[in-house]
């Protein structure tokens, strides 16, 4: 099991007017597909751990992901940067910021923040 995110995003209008929606422009980190449209979005989990009780089994699990957005513009990596982080957490915790930078080869603007994702199981 992990974090719902791909679903989430898919369910969310203003997300996938963005991403679209067949297919949606979410993809694991090092995933997408090589010349795909953007803007784009990927997704990684970088942290993880159950939460655990003293007295029992945990039955939650914590997921830290990474999310970064690419696109041709920075108002197109804010655009869908701002829908994502609306989405997101109505389900899980924006807990930071990442990149806001322009990649000097492949001139792609790059947006970032960071989730806690509380997953019961």
């Amino acid at each position: 099991m992990s974090a719902p995110i791909v679903n989430v995003c898919a369910a969310d209008p203003a997300v996938t007017a963005l991403l679209g929606q067949s297919p949606l422009r979410l993809y694991p980190h090092g995933d997408a597909p090589q010349n795909v449209a953007k803007p784009y979005a990927v997704w990684q989990v970088v942290s993880g751990s159950p939460l655990n009780y003293a007295n029992g089994q945990p039955d939650t699990d914590r997921y830290g992901l990474q999310v970064d957005i690419y696109a041709d513009t920075p108002n197109q990596a804010e655009a869908v940067m701002v829908a994502m982080r609306k989405a997101i957490g109505r389900h899980a915790y924006i807990t930071g910021f990442g990149v806001d930078t322009r990649d000097t080869q492949t001139k792609n603007y790059r947006k970032g923040f960071d989730v806690a994702w509380l997953v019961s199981l």
